[in-house]
């Protein structure tokens, strides 16, 4: 279904809006409109592209424009027939020439999405006066055919986020805007693992497996995404082949130091992380979940790693609340066309969970990057 959304996404894409200009009180707004432009990465080093249709990292990046900058709308979907919408921005809009030393956000989609569908948070960000970069994860994005290692091989999916941050960096329009002492990361469902993962949190997998043994009808077996990608042991059979290095160093650290800060949404797979490496954490890590999150429910995720990450702050959204809140805002047409991706319980209003949670990832990176 996700695929859908990106296939019908390559037919329409524009961006977001609002404002942002010196350095703001959390949540304040400043004077400027977002501009939005696309990058593509291509890492020197030897990695492991997980079976991917391009060995490249194709980067989504959001950051303040003046505010003259013309903002039209960003949706994903075709023009005449959206699916989903995240407010409005500026294309290849020139940055605020008088904004210097800005902090670097990069941004992990969750499970078989993509990068326009973290939009909502990439503007929210920009608006408030940060660079903003979302990575499609290889072989796990639905812009490409999904691959068995873009699924089970969730650990390389930090080692995007570092490639993305050298990139932009070496970026000649952006790396000299770029503070590299304030870098933060956030992501959404498999996204808040991986953000977990590059403060230094620690895998095993025989955790996932075994219960996927068990139970393999699981919500953290069985994801929406997966259901054409065969059995979880066709799936290992076949990663095993190719991938026997990767499997060997899952327990690695991916910790990446530049990284002062993590902002993890529902965040998925949190009990296959290790108590000793949570609790060697001391980046600052503040989690967001829904109270009705049937797909990485609070109690196994969000909330186990508050318990083993010292001064972790957790929010858990009340009033049924769900995974799939944290994406983009579904359209009617999307509403039919997208179903579960687009269900939200009856209350639910998903554009004023999306500012509620925005303004907590500004005020959080604000105070966690000072």
């Amino acid at each position: 279904m996700l695929r859908r959304i990106a296939a019908a996404s390559l037919l329409g894409f524009a961006v977001l809006a609002a404002g942002a200009e010196k350095k703001p009180k959390p949540t304040e707004q400043l004077n400027v409109h977002v501009g939005v432009v696309e990058r593509v990465f291509h890492p020197k080093a030897v990695r492991n592209w997980r079976g991917a249709e391009k060995q490249e990292l194709r980067v989504t990046v959001w950051y303040p424009a003046p505010i003259s900058a013309v903002e039209v709308p960003q949706i994903i979907g075709p023009p005449a027939a959206p699916l989903l919408e995240a407010g409005m921005a500026s294309p290849n809009a020139p940055m605020v020439p008088a904004m210097q030393s800005l902090p670097l956000i990069v941004l992990s989609h969750g499970t078989g999405g993509s990068k326009e569908l973290m939009g909502w948070l990439g503007t929210a960000l920009a608006r408030a006066g940060f660079i903003v970069a979302a990575v499609d994860h290889p072989g796990n994005t639905s812009h490409e055919a999904y691959t068995a290692e873009g699924f089970l091989l969730w650990w390389e999916r930090a080692t995007d986020l570092s490639e993305v941050i050298d990139g932009m960096l070496a970026d000649e329009n952006f790396g000299p805007r770029i503070d590299k002492e304030r870098i933060g990361a956030a992501g959404f469902s498999l996204g808040g693992y991986t953000v977990m993962e590059i403060a230094g949190a620690q895998t095993d997998i025989a955790i996932e497996y075994e219960r996927c043994r068990k139970q393999p009808d699981s919500s953290a077996c069985h994801v929406p995404e997966m259901k054409n990608m065969g059995s979880m042991d066709q799936m290992l059979a076949q990663v095993r082949k190719t991938s026997g290095a990767s499997m060997a160093a899952s327990a690695d650290s991916y910790r990446d130091p530049r990284v002062k800060a993590v902002f993890a949404i529902a965040p998925a797979l949190g009990f296959t992380l290790t108590q000793e490496s949570l609790r060697a954490i001391r980046v600052p890590l503040a989690i967001v979940v829904g109270d009705a999150d049937p797909i990485a429910p609070a109690n196994e995720n969000a909330s186990y790693i508050r318990a083993n990450v010292r001064g972790t702050r957790e929010a858990i959204l009340p009033g049924g609340v769900t995974h799939y809140t944290f994406l983009d805002t579904c359209t009617a047409l999307g509403k039919k066309q997208i179903g579960v991706y687009c269900e939200d319980a009856t209350g639910v209003d998903r554009d004023k969970v999306h500012a509620q949670v925005a303004a907590q990832a500004v005020e959080f990176f604000e105070k966690a990057l000072r």
